[in-house]
């Protein structure tokens, strides 16, 4: 078992150059669908959540071990619910206050697409609320 719990780590050997590698394997769940703000629904991309968060925390000093971190812990908080369904906004959150406590910047990146940020006011509630 990989740290994460949820996948199995396994060391492999190309036959033909004999250099070594790791694979995980996941097992997959249940289909979970997320609702868009515009009432669509679409299958659960655990892609689209580690994309978010590599754009938010570009040029930013936060390893990519902790963004794949984040990103597990997302995926983690949404399987752990029991409805099927998750919306757009409860993924966005879940992302929000993580970043929240790693890198203010990328939060407030993230915050900006997240929360449709269209004005100078609303970049300026958002550094008073990260502030606090």
């Amino acid at each position: 078992m990989a740290e994460d719990g949820n996948s199995l780590r396994r060391r492999r050997e190309c036959g033909k150059c004999r250099r070594r590698f790791t694979t995980y394997e996941r097992v997959e769940g249940p289909v979970l669908l997320v609702i868009k703000r515009d009432g669509r629904r679409e299958a659960f991309d655990r892609e689209k959540i580690r994309q978010g968060i590599l754009k938010a925390c570009l040029k930013r000093p936060v390893s990519i071990d902790l963004m794949a971190e984040m990103t597990d812990d997302v995926e983690r908080e949404i399987l752990r619910r029991e409805s099927p369904e998750v919306t757009s906004k409860f993924v966005g959150k879940a992302v929000l206050r993580r970043l929240r406590k790693v890198d203010k910047v990328a939060w407030m990146r993230f915050a900006s697409i997240h929360m449709e940020f269209e004005q100078l006011e609303d970049f300026e509630k958002a550094i008073e609320k990260a502030s606090e």
